[in-house]
């Protein structure tokens, strides 16, 4: 079963040319966002203010492959196609007879998978002429992503990082700045709903809800920006499907198929992009796949939350959406995997847990630092926090394969490095990382009830 190869690389010519949307496949559609004002079912007008329109259509498409435009492609050629390695010394280390293969989107120059949806946008904002974009991010890995990407296509950015990441990330912060990039901390005095929320609390620690809400405000406020985003949306995990289309090609050249495919989730980007192709393939009939999204058990979406419409944002100004969700108002402790701290799930990825196609584990901090640990130290490879997480469900597999004495092949997307997240592994090796559980406030379980 298998070869005796380690690295399973592509030809720049493999970049695959077309994008998979799953809605093609899919026999049950998506519930439509409604407008946060009125309730209603919003339409592609609706979004006009926030998108360009061919990142629109994208989200009404039910075309099974939409191109990607030749500009895209060749920016993408600086990191891809991506490896894939078969982690030969972790498998010797869990002395198990699964076959452990992980797709590295750590190769990328800001270092994980993030610049795959934002070289797109990036792009497709530029030809409709918008010269400045808002964002949010957490850790700092989509907030680099489109720094960079703004970089290659002339765009000025304006980055609103989550308080907890910005203190724990300052790195990231210093290379989004590199890129050209205005970075500040979110909640911020440079909005009106940022300045509500520091009136509350000075030392608020921020949330991906409450970022999310100053860059739509600034979008809207400041006319010929638009807003750009890293996960949640249709568009955005459209585009992360290169990393599973190289993947099938890939396991083809290692002369085998997954039994198991894993990827961490918080928005659910890196793991749709990783798992899409795959449940597409299960959906034609034409492959049968474990597929298991792991988040964090400190903000356990899809383990926890309510599947029910709620907004994407903490000041709803985003459309309600469909998912799963731990309500709008949710503050996730300060975890270092800062891009899973959010509130809600991918609407498309809680669409596929709710129909069963794919499965949900949750998993604390130390558990995924000791894995992370046990790869860097067998593999080289130092991950990001957010990886780790796939890391610890992986290892967990093989452990189960090791002990059940059946083999398995396991596939996982390593989405990105931990070189900026140093500080995390020094607390974690100096015995000072905790552990945090979901605790809801009796708000919180109001407005998953309520949403």
């Amino acid at each position: 079963m298998g070869s005796d190869r380690t690295k399973f690389v592509l030809d720049e010519d493999a970049i695959p040319r077309s994008y998979y949307n799953i809605a093609a496949d899919l026999t049950r559609r998506p519930e439509p966002p409604l407008n946060p004002g009125t309730g209603q079912p919003i339409g592609p007008g609706d979004l006009a203010p926030l998108f360009p329109m061919e990142l629109i259509k994208q989200v009404v498409s039910t075309e099974r492959e939409i191109e990607i435009p030749e500009p895209v492609r060749q920016a993408y050629a600086l990191y891809r196609p991506s490896p894939l390695y078969r982690a030969r010394r972790l498998e010797k280390a869990l002395d198990t007879p699964a076959h452990i293969y992980y797709k590295y989107e750590g190769v990328s120059p800001s270092g994980s998978h993030k610049p795959n949806t934002a070289i797109a946008q990036a792009f497709y904002n530029s030809e409709e002429g918008v010269r400045r974009l808002a964002t949010e991010t957490g850790a700092g890995q989509w907030g680099s992503a489109l720094a960079f990407a703004g970089a290659m296509f002339e765009l000025e950015i304006k980055v609103f990082m989550v308080r907890a990441s910005y203190d724990q990330k300052p790195y990231r912060r210093i290379l989004m700045e590199t890129y050209g990039a205005q970075v500040v901390p979110s909640p911020s005095p440079d909005t009106s709903y940022g300045r509500r929320v520091l009136a509350d609390r000075s030392d608020h620690p921020g949330s991906l809800g409450i970022a999310i809400s100053e860059a739509i405000e600034d979008t809207v406020s400041h006319p010929g920006t638009k807003y750009s985003l890293g996960s949640v949306f249709d568009f955005v995990l459209l585009h992360q499907t290169v990393i599973g289309l190289e993947a099938m090609r890939q396991m083809e050249m290692a002369g085998e198929a997954p039994d198991v495919v894993i990827g961490c989730a918080g928005g659910g980007s890196n793991f749709a992009g990783l798992a899409f192709p795959f449940v597409g393939s299960q959906l034609r009939g034409e492959g049968q796949y474990r597929v298991i999204a792991v988040e964090p058990a400190a903000a356990p979406t899809m383990t926890q939350g309510r599947y029910a419409y709620d907004f994407g944002d903490t000041g709803q100004m985003a459309p309600l959406v469909k998912m799963h969700t731990l309500g709008h108002d949710f503050v996730p402790p300060p975890i270092h995997a800062g891009g899973l701290r959010y509130h809600g799930m991918a609407p498309l990825v809680s669409l596929l847990l709710d129909e069963g196609l794919i499965e949900a584990q949750a998993v604390h901090q130390r558990a995924t630092f000791e894995a992370g640990l046990q790869f860097a130290r067998t593999e080289g490879i130092l991950p990001a926090p957010e990886s780790n997480h796939a890391i610890r469900v992986a290892i967990d597999e093989a452990l189960a394969a090791r002990d059940e004495g059946r083999p398995r092949v396991i596939l996982f997307n390593l989405s990105g490095h931990g070189h900026f997240d140093l500080a995390a592994y020094e607390s974690f090796l100096a015995g000072r990382l905790e552990d945090y559980e979901y605790v809801p406030t009796d708000r919180q379980r109001e407005t998953v009830t309520a949403a």
